[in-house]
């Protein structure tokens, strides 16, 4: 669709088409915003737009940052640092980021990280030392692992 034809959309095109972007996947305040933007729509539309997205339950960002979270950890392998600032990324408030976090079940987090960062080791193709070391904890750092969890397993691996 090219950029007049987005201009040239009623209100309640744009609706229908922001019911459908809301429903086939989770979206946050901030992406729908942003998809608004795109269509060209004045402040007062964006407006009653939102609010009627949000009445009827399309945006929810309670439910968005817990879907995002479980999906970034189980499919993704993200750590609880990288989820927490891409959720804050999207304004997310606090109170919801920890709620969010709590679907993530400690005991699963460990496993996951500790068979990631076992295969991980073996992957790194430097010998044993300072460059291995290096490689294996910015990579879980760019994950988003915490920092103790690293140096934990750095210390046992190195071994």
């Amino acid at each position: 669709m090219n950029k007049e034809n987005k201009a040239k959309l009623s209100l309640q095109d744009i609706l229908t088409k922001m019911e459908y972007y809301c429903s086939y996947q989770e979206r946050c305040y901030k992406e729908v915003e942003e998809k608004l933007f795109s269509y060209r729509v004045t402040s007062s539309e964006k407006e009653t737009i939102l609010i009627y997205l949000i009445e009827n339950n399309y945006i929810n960002e309670e439910r968005f940052a817990k879907s995002f979270t479980r999906g970034k950890h189980n499919y993704k392998h993200w750590g609880k640092l990288r989820i927490k600032n891409e959720l804050k990324f999207r304004n997310i408030s606090s109170k919801i980021i920890e709620l969010a976090l709590q679907e993530i079940d400690e005991e699963k987090y460990l496993n996951n990280f500790n068979t990631i960062a076992e295969k991980h080791w073996h992957t790194i193709k430097e010998r044993k030392g300072p460059k291995k070391n290096k490689k294996f904890s910015d990579y879980f750092l760019r994950r988003g692992y915490e920092s103790y969890l690293i140096y934990d397993k750095l210390q046992e691996l190195d071994k």
